[in-house]
């Protein structure tokens, strides 16, 4: 049985998407619409302005940070040092609203999309964003994602419950439930053998090992 732990509450009244990395955890607020940095234990270490429009997903490519604006169905390149926008393009088969989760892996933009119940695998080039792949997600509403070695891990919030999936062919691998009074699974990222997983309703970011 995994333990779930509350850590602390995140910067912004509404925290939707999260990336965890080396410097810390990007978080991004669907509300003030700022990128947050944050150490492993809450402090703020550095805040952006953005263009999203209520985001959902953030990422970190290593030259720039990758947002999912949600209300404006765009995914939006920003400077990872002042969150100027870079570029934007349209989400992926959205609706009225677009996309949720993101990670950049190998050249590869992946994107959970709720419309569409889907999870894209994108080439990024200058021309654009174009879908070279993609799978069925666990559920019509997926939000966080994430990379534990070969397996892509899914958040399912109306399931309460974090998939593990075969990315090649969408296979269900493993399902980990995050049970009420939990905080519920919203955003979502990985990091050295924990997943982290932040709840948009309460602020909470919660964290709970890969390893049941």
């Amino acid at each position: 049985m995994r333990t779930i732990k509350r850590l602390f509450n995140a910067p912004g009244p509404q925290p939707n998407g999260m990336q965890a990395t080396a410097d810390g955890i990007w978080i991004l607020d669907q509300i003030t619409n700022q990128v947050h940095l944050v150490s492993f234990t809450g402090e703020v270490l550095k805040t952006l302005e953005t263009a999203s429009d209520k985001g959902s997903g953030i990422t970190d490519s290593g030259d720039a940070l990758w947002l999912a604006s949600t209300y404006s169905c765009e995914i939006i390149k920003i400077d990872r040092d002042t969150g100027a926008t870079l570029g934007r393009w349209p989400s992926p088969h959205h609706s009225k609203t677009g996309s949720h989760g993101l990670e950049w892996r190998d050249g590869r933009l992946w994107i959970a999309n709720p419309p569409s119940a889907t999870i894209y695998q994108m080439e990024v080039s200058d021309g654009g964003l174009r879908v070279i792949h993609s799978i069925p997600g666990p559920g019509n509403r997926v939000h966080g994602i994430g990379w534990d070695g070969d397996d892509l891990l899914v958040v399912e919030t109306n399931h309460r419950a974090i998939y593990r999936l075969n990315p090649q062919t969408g296979e269900q691998l493993d399902k980990i439930e995050i049970p009420e009074p939990n905080p519920e699974p919203h955003g979502m990222t990985i990091w050295a053998g924990d997943i982290w997983y932040c709840d948009a309703h309460d602020r909470a970011v919660c964290r709970l090992p890969l390893q049941g």
